[in-house]
């Protein structure tokens, strides 16, 4: 008899169980939704969160909100995030600090691997190996040849240690075996701002970045980071292209939300952003801003996720880099 009860016991809570996340996907959402922008306004992960909370609140007919939480390198609000309630109520979008900070910070406040589950990845913009318009370097092979010849002479913009456009260029240098010099910036601007006017030999960054100075004709496109060419760019060789085999960079952007938010709630936060960015104008937004709209499911940012920690994990290791 005590057997039969216990049995009954189960049944009667996974039914309870499997009722209450009925339930909630139904309901949800119920109530205002936090889009957590872990960078300042101005870039596109803030744009991101901008293009989807009036969709969503127009979808889910609920308030959505965007809250930049700035400071630590993205550790911030990515921390606010991993200890919010997993109820689907609070979002994170994340980029390139997502993968490397674990291997660059020490004592993160949260593990990353086990603090939010993935929902979506929404787009993807590719990096640029960019020099002078006056640039001697007509091609990637000049670059390749004269930094080979001259071991630390070629220098390059960076925005610090352990930043994306840094650990971009020391992943050309691995793979392409030359040795260049970093001359580390404040941000991009001031990067391409020196590359334009020949202050700085060349550099690596995301499309968006560079726009400005490629329209104005102050700097000359040598190769992108992609394996196949960009529909951005479709006149522009890939690195894979011109014998860096395999090289693949790109600035991506992503939703996460925290672990344990239930797989009913985090499905139809999923559809809905895939619906969203089936949308003309959101497209049209995103190509204006260099990015281009990806989609897909959970399972698939999860393989995205740790391709790039692999990758990321194993550069920054191998070559001991630490954070500025």
């Amino acid at each position: 008899m005590s057997v039969n009860k216990v049995i009954l016991g189960v049944c009667f809570l996974f039914i309870s169980f499997t009722q209450s996340v009925l339930s909630q996907d139904n309901s949800y959402p119920n109530k205002p939704i936090k889009i957590v922008v872990p960078y300042p306004p101005g870039g596109f992960n803030d744009t991101l969160g901008r293009i989807l909370a009036p969709k969503m609140s127009e979808i889910w007919k609920q308030p959505v909100l965007v809250e930049n939480r700035t400071g630590g390198v993205t550790t911030i609000g990515t921390s606010y995030v991993a200890t919010s309630p997993p109820d689907g109520y609070t979002m994170l979008i994340i980029q390139f600090p997502y993968v490397t900070n674990p291997f660059l910070m020490k004592n993160l406040p949260y593990d990353t691997s086990k603090a939010f589950n993935s929902v979506i990845l929404a787009g993807r913009s590719p990096t640029v190996f960019v020099t002078s318009k006056d640039s001697p370097y007509k091609s990637l092979q000049d670059v390749i040849k004269a930094a080979k010849a001259n071991p630390g002479k070629l220098n390059y913009g960076s925005s610090g240690n352990g930043s994306s456009n840094h650990l971009s260029m020391a992943l050309f240098e691995k793979m392409a075996n030359v040795e260049m010099r970093q001359i580390p910036y404040k941000g991009s601007t001031a990067i391409m701002t020196d590359v334009a006017g020949g202050q700085v030999d060349v550099a690596i960054d995301v499309l968006g970045n560079i726009a400005s100075f490629l329209q104005t004709g102050k700097v000359r496109t040598l190769a992108i980071g992609q394996m196949t060419r960009s529909p951005l760019m479709p006149q522009v060789p890939t690195m894979n292209e011109l014998g860096i085999t395999g090289y693949e960079v790109n600035s991506w952007h992503a939703i996460v939300v925290p672990a344990g938010t239930p797989r009913p709630v985090i499905d139809k936060i999923n559809q809905t952003v895939n619906d969203i960015l089936k949308m003309s104008d959101v497209r049209e937004t995103f190509r204006i801003q260099g990015v281009v709209p990806d989609g897909g499911t959970p399972e698939q940012l999860d393989t995205f996720l740790q391709s790039q920690t692999n990758t990321w994990g194993r550069l920054i290791k191998t070559l001991n880099i630490t954070a500025d």
